[in-house]
């Protein structure tokens, strides 16, 4: 069975269901760089391209408004926000002692085979940054990237960690830390090493080493993250 287009589905919704539907369609043509930081959102354009009026479309823009993932500027109207360096930084602090405290509960629990899913995410995912396979390589990086870091925050066995995590995460557009590591081979190299590294201490059932592994992976991400945002300000970053 052949699935349908989005805008399809989407149509068949009304009222709330039908903004939160929109609302999560856009937030992933967002998160995906299908739409880009800066980029300007049309509501005329969005309710001819999801077939619907424009009514529950500005209520989806109020709703990633809320969220902060776009913000509404004189004379532009709604754009997809630029996120500052600083909070980036911020918000990779909390996200670094989150992971870590996943890590480290999830050493007691962790499985053999829940191992062996990491180590494959983790070399699929240099594979694919790499170009070893014919597929998009930032998508494919970014889906074992997440696979990695949420199947050790599921692992850790708390829900609202988790969920903590998955909230930090959803804040900035996933498709530019994947640009990193796709488009530069020392990167790539070190944040597979540093995923072998928390596996590594994953395996040994060392809880201090797996939570102070995965703190220096995540901060150090953060870091790259925020300099992107820092050497495009002259051109992107309005804050």
């Amino acid at each position: 069975m052949t699935s349908e287009p989005a805008e399809t589905a989407v149509t068949r919704k009304t009222g709330a269901a039908l903004v939160d539907d929109l609302a999560e369609q856009i937030r992933d043509r967002i998160m995906t760089g299908a739409i880009p930081i800066g980029a300007q959102l049309r509501q005329a354009e969005l309710a001819s391209n999801f077939g619907v009026s424009r009514t529950p479309v500005r209520e989806a823009l109020r709703q990633l408004q809320t969220s902060g993932l776009i913000e509404v500027l004189p004379n532009k109207g709604a754009v997809v926000s630029v996120p500052a360096p600083w909070d980036v930084r911020e918000a990779y602090e909390v996200r670094a002692e989150l992971e870590a405290l996943a890590a480290a509960r999830a050493v007691p629990r962790i499985t053999r085979d829940q191992i062996e899913q990491l180590r494959v995410a983790n070399q699929e995912m240099y594979d694919h940054s790499a170009g070893r396979h014919p597929v998009p390589a930032q998508h494919d990086h970014r889906r074992s990237n997440d696979i990695f870091h949420t199947l050790i925050a599921s692992i850790s066995g708390n829900a609202r960690l988790s969920k903590a995590i998955s909230d930090i995460n959803e804040t900035f557009p996933r498709n530019v830390s994947a640009q990193l590591v796709v488009n530069d081979s020392r990167h790539r190299d070190e944040n597979f090493h540093e995923h072998e590294r928390i596996l590594q201490a994953l395996a040994d059932g060392d809880a201090q080493q797996a939570a102070d592994q995965m703190r220096e992976h995540v901060i150090k991400a953060g870091e790259q993250l925020a300099r992107w945002y820092e050497l495009r300000s002259s051109t992107v970053f309005r804050g």
